[in-house]
């Protein structure tokens, strides 16, 4: 069993990691607080094993934090800013999730730190997979500090990268949200998703036509990169 803690200034944040290690068999949550420093005072007492961290925080932010913990136990980073991803791996962390956290993001990265500190057993790895499939939507941070869009996965037509932002395209609207296309694909299920380009995750479901190097979702027509060809004119065949 890995003893956690959960370290957030914001409360809602605090109820959805505790939710998520609820489902998890092997994660035991041994606290949460709001504050960095007493998150230091808590693990140095050595009764912690993995602490999830977030970098934005009012005492002292996740950096400052790992660089004051060393290795007394292994951190897992939680943000909604991609830009200190590198910062965090230089301190060896284990893993970093980008706001809004999938549960089946968060699981993943549960999983790095229990194959570090103890490797789970049959029975535990078969629960695992059986949660990751229950998820069928995904939220997102809408345009305010708090505010977060549920999809469901059946309305995702294709969903285009543009930097550090996607563009997620509904049946019924756009809707552009601070992420990588990279994070967004760990947290669609494959299938139905699938990446055909660089700058490109489509619904396979959604496809009208393929015609050469090019597919349409209705009337929209978005390029198969080269790099992805093969793989995904490979998984055509099978569908047919």
């Amino acid at each position: 069993m890995i003893r956690c803690l959960a370290v957030d200034d914001e409360a809602y944040a605090l109820k959805m990691l505790a939710d998520y290690m609820d489902k998890v068999p092997y994660l035991e949550l041994a606290g949460t607080t709001t504050s960095a420093v007493e998150a230091l005072s808590i693990i140095q007492k050595g009764d912690i094993d993995l602490v999830f961290m977030d970098i934005q925080m009012p005492e002292l932010t996740g950096i400052q934090f790992l660089k004051l913990c060393g290795s007394n136990c292994k951190v897992i980073l939680t943000t909604a800013y991609s830009e200190y991803a590198l910062d965090g791996f230089e301190h060896d962390v284990v893993d970093y999730l980008l706001k809004p956290i999938a549960f089946d993001r968060f699981l993943k990265a549960a999983q790095k730190a229990y194959h570090l500190l103890g490797e789970p057993t049959l029975i535990e790895k078969q629960l695992s997979v059986s949660l990751v499939k229950h998820p069928e939507y995904i939220f997102v941070k809408g345009d305010s500090k708090n505010k977060f869009l549920k999809i469901a996965f059946t309305d995702i037509l294709f969903i285009e990268g543009l930097r550090n932002y996607v563009s997620i395209f509904t049946q019924a609207q756009r809707i552009i949200t601070y992420q990588s296309l990279r994070d967004m694909e760990e947290q669609l299920p494959s299938p139905p998703f699938y990446r055909v380009h660089k700058s490109y995750i489509v619904a396979i479901d959604k496809i009208r036509i393929i015609d050469g190097n090019t597919l349409y979702i209705g009337d929209v027509s978005i390029p198969i990169g080269e790099t992805y060809r093969d793989a995904f004119l490979e998984i055509i065949k099978q569908k047919k």
